[in-house]
């Protein structure tokens, strides 16, 4: 049997500004758009859901295969870190042809944080949407792939209706509305969901690294700054013409390497 950590065990939830006031509001599913591999990222989904989880059941909603859905459940049901950790060897956590930066260690560390929150009494869980097979046909073009996507991330709201859903992605996945230049993109993941239940912020870009893919290589790359460099936390209001419901603001960028198998953090 699980041993519960008391309260006083585990961190104090740290959210970014404007948590309280993103929480207060109606929707039940917010989606969190990213470039892949920053620290910041998966950090601030972690602190948001720890403070959601504080007012009632929450599921956290990654972009990773739906087919590491049992290998992430028996993570979060490992009696000891180390039990945890043995679960992830020979995954494609792990084990990746192209480290987009989606397994991050970021990602690692949010992941290793929902599993803290959920040993403490928390009823916090995960969801896996990302499509891991070619399911939308031969010559169909990627706005099938993101009806396929939105239909997994809509599971983790039917499947749970009383918990808040906290979904974390790629910005365009995150996005509400489609995008002119990208006719083939249709509806972007997030689009098709609900919009009265739905809230979408996207990470603002303010400079620093990322690890990710460019035209070169997958590795450390910059990030332009396109945002108030001074900006911090969730600043709400309609962005991209309708595509995001706000931003958020967590300053340069880091980079965060591919997760690795290890005994420990």
């Amino acid at each position: 049997m699980l041993g519960f950590l008391t309260a006083a065990a585990i961190a104090a939830c740290s959210p970014p500004a404007g948590t309280s006031a993103l929480l207060d509001r109606p929707e039940r599913v917010i989606m969190i758009g990213e470039l892949h591999g920053t620290t910041e990222a998966p950090q601030a989904v972690s602190e948001i859901a720890c403070a959601a989880s504080e007012q009632g059941p929450v599921v956290v909603a990654l972009e990773l295969e739906d087919t590491l859905q049992p290998t992430l459940d028996a993570f979060l049901a490992a009696p000891d870190e180390a039990g945890a950790l043995a679960t992830l060897d020979g995954s494609t956590l792990l084990n990746r042809a192209v480290q987009d930066g989606r397994t991050s260690q970021a990602l690692l560390d949010l992941l290793m944080r929902v599993r803290e929150l959920k040993l403490s009494g928390r009823d916090i869980s995960l969801h896996l949407f990302q499509p891991s097979s070619l399911s939308r046909g031969e010559g169909l073009d990627q706005a099938w792939y993101e009806l396929n996507m939105g239909y997994l991330l809509s599971q983790a709201r039917q499947g749970r209706p009383d918990a808040r859903v906290i979904g974390l992605a790629g910005n365009i996945h995150a996005r509400k509305t489609a995008l002119e230049d990208y006719p083939d993109l249709g509806v972007p993941a997030a689009g098709h969901l609900p919009a009265r239940e739905t809230l979408s912020l996207k990470i603002a870009q303010q400079g620093g690294f990322a690890w990710n893919c460019s035209q070169d290589a997958c590795g450390v790359n910059p990030s332009m700054a396109s945002y108030d460099a001074e900006a911090r936390g969730i600043i709400l209001g309609p962005l991209d013409d309708g595509g995001y419901d706000g931003v958020l603001a967590l300053g340069p960028w880091t980079a965060s390497p591919p997760m690795k198998a290890k005994t420990g953090r």
